[in-house]
């Protein structure tokens, strides 16, 4: 993308997306690092943007008090150092601007930047005082603009830690910053400066509690947090001019906070995931960017787990079509062969089924149910079929035009009656046998050369009898005897044709039962990594809620680090029943989809041995003859 545009137009305070927008990040494959900038307006955020995606110029700058970026704008770039990976800079509008008076819709903006994100740069100016971090209060309003979870028995209950686990970093960026990072005389980091200004109070009463409040919001929904103090970058007079200035002409110092700003979001910004960990694309980007947009203009509140939800199914059809397209593709080889052998047709059947079920896997998440696996296995059963038959059909093809044109002389033989003389019935007999034996010397018939030459054959029983009869030089029970050995060939031919129908049946057997095997060891392979994103997700989030604690015991806050200790117990059993929950419905999944693939089995076993006992009846008439 050579230039930003605008992802999420704000219009008179209404909220729209921008298609051309959604539909180049409905075209990126990639995987996504999303870094969105926030803060008061004309604090110089579009500077840090740009500075991000290594451009001078990109992001409107503006040299007034007017505010110039207007909803969200986008600029996706290839990531220094992330191999695969898009880096999306979300520029949004400025908090607080005066000439909008709206500060819901401030709220808004503030809450999609906080949902797209995977690491969020609030920028302020000045220092971080009570007053920067009372500007910050939209933090304070976050349960009530977004939802993690469309229902729950205690909405109250563990909202920290649910908004921890898909909140983004944070990152703190002070601008013209000019006082000494010192405290009671001892210098100490942009870092440390922060979290002294996120201390709590101690005490009770309104005071404190407005006081506090910010600050507790802060701790616990981000609970990853770095701070950046900038030196002004020139003086004031330059500030006007400074999308144009060369970057010798900044400050020093300036270009020093810059460059370490600039690697330590290169290299410590996460991919972009949803809750269960799942990794983001900049198309499944568009989708949720669509679905938050399309909430919030009609007036209700974002929630994670349905925007997540509607996402996957979007997704997962996706992935459907994906893996079709791939079993499609990797049958393209062999369909230009047809006909084939049933072993070759089968063996790219299985390795093709095979990759296109990883492709599916690949892409696929929260298929909970396995709705959409069901259905790729559907659309890949349904196209084999198809092209199984279109196999045997230009096998029944090619046999025919073999066999007529094999039999065109003998044909003509027989209209110029030259069988119908004594002799002619053996005469006949060993032009028919040289046909039967030419035939079988033709390689590549495919998968209905016996069935069609059993049919050529019957055609011919009742031409042949008639020759038979007529030959006035065998005598009738010559006559009897040519007749039992023609009844036995047609028998044997039907063994044959019988036999070799069998074998393809057991070949769809053993490839459904390979095919299968397959599908449930991927399922549970999926499964057991997708627990364990889980859990690592849900661990992280852990880590640093035990971190708080550890905290607010060592400031003295022991009432507060005592209730978090006890919400912590709570978030571990709670965690743990829902690990428990889930794996039991896995295991359902898996248990349900055994048990109908047993039961398609034991349906084309059924089918064989029907096919087996028709067959068999042959076998004693053979005997007998």
């Amino acid at each position: 993308m050579d230039s930003p545009m605008c992802l999420v137009k704000n219009t008179d305070g209404e909220l729209c997306v921008e298609p051309e927008a959604i539909d180049y990040l409905m075209g990126l494959k990639q995987k996504v690092v999303v870094v969105a900038v926030v803060g008061l307006y004309r604090t110089g955020k579009s500077y840090l943007m740009n500075k991000l995606a290594q451009r001078k110029r990109g992001f409107a700058l503006g040299a007034t008090i007017q505010s110039k970026t207007k909803g969200i704008w986008m600029w996706c770039v290839p990531h220094p150092e992330k191999t695969d990976h898009t880096l999306v800079l979300l520029d949004t509008e400025g908090l607080g601007d005066v000439e909008k008076g709206d500060s819901k819709n401030d709220a808004w903006i503030f809450s999609l930047a906080i949902l797209l994100s995977s690491t969020l740069v609030y920028n302020s100016r000045g220092t971080i005082n009570n007053d920067a971090v009372e500007k910050l209060q939209y933090v304070n309003e976050l349960t009530e603009m977004i939802k993690v979870k469309s229902s729950t028995d205690n909405e109250e209950e563990g909202e920290g830690t649910q908004f921890m686990q898909f909140f983004p970093n944070f990152v703190w960026t002070v601008r013209d910053f000019t006082l000494q990072l010192e405290i009671n005389d001892r210098e100490i980091t942009p870092d440390q400066y922060l979290e002294n200004s996120l201390q709590l109070k101690k005490g009770t009463g309104k005071k404190i509690n407005d006081y506090n409040l910010p600050r507790e919001c802060i701790r616990n929904f981000f609970p990853s947090r770095k701070c950046f103090v900038f030196p002004s970058p020139t003086t004031p007079d330059n500030m006007k001019r400074l999308d144009s200035m060369d970057e010798a002409e900044l400050s020093e110092s300036f270009r020093e906070v810059a460059d370490t700003f600039c690697r330590f979001i290169f290299q410590e910004s996460r991919t972009k995931t949803v809750i269960g960990g799942h990794t983001l694309t900049g198309e499944m980007l568009g989708h949720l960017v669509t679905t938050y947009v399309d909430t919030i203009a009609k007036g209700n509140v974002p929630c994670l787990e349905n925007a997540v939800l509607a996402m996957a199914k979007i997704e997962n059809q996706a992935a459907v079509d994906e893996g079709l397209a791939v079993y499609q593709k990797g049958m393209e080889d062999v369909k230009v062969l047809f006909p084939v052998d049933i072993n070759q047709l089968s063996e790219n059947h299985l390795r093709s089924e095979t990759q296109a079920t990883q492709a599916f896997m690949k892409r696929s998440f929260k298929d909970e149910n396995g709705e959409f696996l069901k259905a790729l296995v559907g659309a890949i059963s349904n196209h084999s079929a198809d092209l199984f038959k279109q196999n045997k059909d230009a096998s029944e093809k090619k046999c025919k035009a073999l066999l007529e044109n094999l039999s065109a002389p003998m044909d003509q033989e027989m209209k110029e009656g030259r069988y119908a003389t004594p002799g002619g019935y053996e005469l006949y007999c060993n032009h028919h046998d040289n046909i039967v034996a030419q035939y079988r010397a033709e390689p590549n018939k495919g998968v209905r050369a016996e069935e069609v030459l059993e049919q050529f054959l019957k055609g011919k029983s009742a031409e042949s009898n008639s020759i038979l009869q007529a030959d006035k030089k065998l005598t009738e029970n010559e006559k009897k005897i040519q007749a039992e050995k023609k009844k036995t060939a047609e028998l044997e031919q039907e063994k044959a044709a019988s036999k070799e129908q069998q074998a393809e049946m057991e070949r769809k057997i053993e490839n459904m039962g390979r095919g299968q095997e397959k599908y449930l060891k991927e399922m549970e392979e999926k499964m057991e990594k997708e627990r364990k994103q889980q859990q690592q997700e849900f661990n992280r989030t852990l880590d640093h809620r035990m971190q708080e604690q550890k905290d607010l015991l060592e400031k003295g806050h022991k009432e507060k680090a005592e209730l978090m200790r006890q919400e912590i117990e709570e978030i571990k059993k709670k965690n743990q029943l829902e690990r428990d929950a889930n794996t039991q419905n896995q295991k359902a999944l898996l248990n349900d989809c055994k048990r109908q693939a047993e039961k398609h089995k034991r349906k084309m076993h059924a089918l064989m041995g029907k096919r087996n006992n028709r067959s068999h009846v042959c076998e004693p008439l053979c005997t007998l003859l």
